[in-house]
């Protein structure tokens, strides 16, 4: 039996049913409908968030076809609504004020190469993350906003295009005992389709998903959506016991479900910065390249 045969049989052996009646036969296909239309441009009714671009309504490129990781494919077609999204990461400085407002916890241990003012805050879990963004009136990005925000109309490989990464366009390719971030904004060239800086580089940025190993095989892959923890786990068992373990690439298949990180971190490859590859932690985790942006 061939891995994309079995894969198939997976979905629809236990992944999807977790939380679901059973069902004693597939449903008969129904013609697909034309998603709804959506209103592309922002709300000018009221003022811009401070901080904050406009990522606008529409459909886009979903993954890849071929390289990366299995976990990336396949490429497909996803409708999201139009939503904010900092132009930046959050910076040290930023998440300060909500330490000092007692809504969040202080950052893991760092030493002095981590906590210039202006550099992006790192140490922080998803729960962190999760708590800053509630305290500053926003939330976390779902993991397709985040490549949405990336890839922009036109599937581009990387935040800026296609062109390889260079170190004006990003920080990667430094050593984690040695390197770090820069401060945020710095990388002009390096910036998205809508605006945004350090989507790719400088830090991998919590999302607010589960993360899903064939999320893109899902019957909700179209509007971006994972499937359940039930049926994640029920997944990461399946790849398991048929010997998957590169499909989620380097990280172990997780046991239990993980949280979605985005974008590549400064001591990433360049190759690593790609708007399609997605990494997974467990959601207690506090890394010195991990931090976060918010949506809204």
């Amino acid at each position: 039996m061939t891995f994309r045969f079995w894969i198939t049989l997976a979905l629809c052996a236990g992944c999807h049913e977790a939380h679901e009646a059973p069902r004693e036969a597939a449903p008969p296909p129904v013609e697909a409908e034309a998603p709804p239309a959506i209103d592309a441009a922002p709300d000018v009714s009221t003022p811009a968030p401070e901080g904050m671009l406009f990522v606008p309504a529409g459909t886009f490129t979903m993954g890849a076809d071929r390289g990366g990781e299995e976990d990336e494919h396949p490429a497909h077609q996803v409708t999201l609504e139009g939503f904010w999204l900092d132009r930046t990461p959050v910076t040290n400085e930023a998440y300060a004020k909500c330490v000092d407002s007692h809504a969040c916890r202080a950052p893991g241990p760092r030493d002095a190469r981590f906590e210039r003012p202006a550099q992006p805050v790192t140490k922080v879990s998803w729960d962190d993350a999760k708590a800053y963004c509630a305290w500053a009136g926003k939330r976390l990005p779902r993991e397709a906003e985040y490549e949405r925000a990336m890839r922009g109309d036109d599937a581009r490989r990387y935040a800026w295009g296609n062109d390889p990464p260079t170190p004006e366009r990003a920080a990667f390719g430094r050593e984690l005992d040695a390197g770090a971030p820069d401060d945020v904004g710095s990388h002009a060239s390096g910036r998205g389709p809508f605006g945004h800086d350090d989507l790719a580089g400088e830090i991998w940025e919590w999302c607010d998903d589960d993360y899903d190993p064939i999320a893109y095989r899902r019957p909700s892959a179209d509007r971006g959506v994972p499937g359940t923890c039930a049926q994640i786990t029920a997944t990461e068992d399946e790849l398991r016991a048929h010997g998957e373990e590169g499909f989620t690439g380097s990280n172990p298949i997780p046991r239990g479900c993980d949280k979605v990180l985005r974008g590549g971190g400064f001591n990433y490859d360049g190759w690593g910065l790609r708007a399609t590859n997605r990494v997974h932690h467990p959601a207690r985790y506090r890394m010195l390249m991990a931090g976060f942006r918010c949506a809204k």
